[in-house]
Parts: structure tokens; C-alpha cells; sequence
């Protein structure tokens, strides 16, 4: 006879207690997925490289609300500006306990002939690089602590191998593939690592893209919506909570049914 289930508390949602770096994210999916870890009790570290208007705004957006965050410029593919950035959250608020991959370069459809190496290599410096450069950074923190969480976030473009896009696409197969091998790597630690994929959800850059793109685009979606930047954020906050610790080496798209495999 089969005994009476164990019962046991259900793992919180909560982030209370932890600090968040999301990279790339005083705008567009960045800056939502920021928010939803603050309402969600994360003290959070906005960064960014260039636009400090937009960075002070974005920073008093959160604020407003009632969100502990922070706002720190660094680019994070240089080594020593990852070292700084990290040293920089440390003081403020301690130890960073989750890191979102959000920072990206321009992303310009071209054929193979008008691409050159130094583009191909600038993607690979933000999809790979970068995570590599912050992850070796906190990963003493992470595995004292015996918890963590690393996302990254990713795209659609890889399975559905969208053309011609070649660059974008191969880096993020390179980070797809780093994120697997990371997670098998650093899961006997209580680290979990996982890729977040988006579709194509219209933020800020996408003000200028052909309308007729986007009606195409836009008649594909099985859920028959658009996606919204809240919907990256909300997948993002819920993987890096205690109630996803049985979740690692995934990657979660988050396009309305766009890839369906």
C-alpha cells in the first residue's frame, strides 16, 4: 500500500535578498526584464554603455516605483570594465547573485558578401564573450553560497534559422551552445543556467522597421498578438526564483508558439 504523499512548502517566487544584474537594460526587453526582478524583490543593477540620458531615466523609472536599483555604465565585453562593474554592485549592494545576458550590438540584415569578420566577432564578443567575462566573475560568489542563476537571453533566429542574418544567428548558436554546457557544469554548485528566446516583440529599436515586416511577421503568431516586453520579463523573474531550481540547461521560447519543436 502506498503511503500518504510528503508534503512539502511550496518554493517561493520571491527574489527578496538577491541582487540582479541585467545587462543591456535601460530600454526595450532589457529594461523590462530589470523591472520584473525588482517587483519582485531583487535589488537590480541596470547597465549600459553609451546614452546616460536614457540610463538616468530608466533608472528613476524603477525608483519611482519603489524598486532598490542601481545604474552602472560599463561595456561588458572588456575584462577590466566587467571587473569594475562588478566591484562597483559589490560595494553598493553586495554580491550579484543573478546575471541576465540582455547587451547587444546593432543587428543588420545582410548577405554573407557585406559582412565582415570584425562584425561576425563583435556579435560573438556580446553573446559569448560577455557572458563568459561576468559568469567567471561572480561564479566564487555563487558557488560559496551554493545558489545561482545565469539567463541568457537569446532569440528564435537560431531554430528557425532566419536568413540573411548569418552573424546574429551563429552567435547566438555559440551562446545556445555555451549555455548548455554551462549549466551541466555549474549544477552540482545550486546554479542554474538557462536561455530565455524571444521572437520578434517590437521594442524601441524597432520603431524605423518596415511596417510590411512586421504585418508579415505579425500574421504568423499562432497566439495571434504581439508579444510585449512583460512577457520576457515575467519568464526571466520565474527562472531565476527558487520556484525554478529544477529547471537548467532550457531554453524557453517566448514567441507565441512561433517555434513549436
Amino acid at each position: 500500500m502506498l503511503g500518504r504523499p510528503e508534503i512539502r512548502d511550496m518554493p517561493t517566487n520571491s527574489l527578496e535578498g538577491r541582487v540582479a544584474l541585467v545587462t543591456g537594460s535601460t530600454t526595450g526587453l532589457g529594461f523590462a526584464v530589470a523591472r520584473a526582478m525588482g517587483q519582485a524583490g531583487a535589488r537590480v543593477v541596470l547597465n549600459f554603455a553609451h546614452n546616460e540620458n536614457r540610463a538616468a531615466t530608466a533608472l528613476e523609472a524603477l525608483t519611482s516605483i519603489g524598486i532598490e536599483a542601481t545604474c552602472v555604465k560599463a561595456s561588458v565585453i572588456d575584462e577590466t570594465e566587467v571587473d569594475r562593474l562588478c566591484s562597483e554592485v559589490e560595494t553598493k549592494f553586495g554580491p550579484i547573485d543573478i546575471a541576465v545576458f540582455n547587451a547587444t550590438p546593432d543587428q543588420p540584415l545582410k548577405p554573407i558578401e557585406e559582412y565582415d569578420w570584425a562584425f561576425y566577432q563583435s556579435m560573438l564578443d556580446f553573446f559569448v564573450k560577455s557572458p563568459y567575462l561576468v559568469t567567471r566573475r561572480i561564479l566564487p560568489h555563487l558557488k560559496e553560497q551554493g545558489w545561482g542563476r545565469i539567463i541568457n537571453i537569446g532569440s528564435e533566429v537560431f531554430r528557425r534559422g532566419v536568413a540573411p542574418f548569418s552573424a546574429y544567428v551563429a552567435a547566438k548558436g555559440a551562446q545556445t551552445g555555451w549555455n548548455r554546457s554551462m549549466s551541466g557544469e555549474l549544477a552540482p554548485f545550486g546554479i542554474t543556467v538557462n536561455m530565455v528566446c524571444p521572437g520578434w516583440i517590437p521594442v524601441e529599436r524597432h520603431d524605423d522597421d518596415p511596417q510590411e515586416a512586421k504585418d508579415e511577421y505579425r500574421a504568423l503568431i499562432p497566439v495571434d498578438r504581439w508579444g510585449v516586453p512583460e512577457d520576457v520579463g515575467g519568464i526571466c523573474a520565474f527562472l531565476a526564483s527558487d520556484a525554478a531550481s529544477f529547471i537548467t540547461g532550457q531554453d524557453v521560447a517566448v514567441n507565441g508558439g512561433m517555434t513549436v519543436t
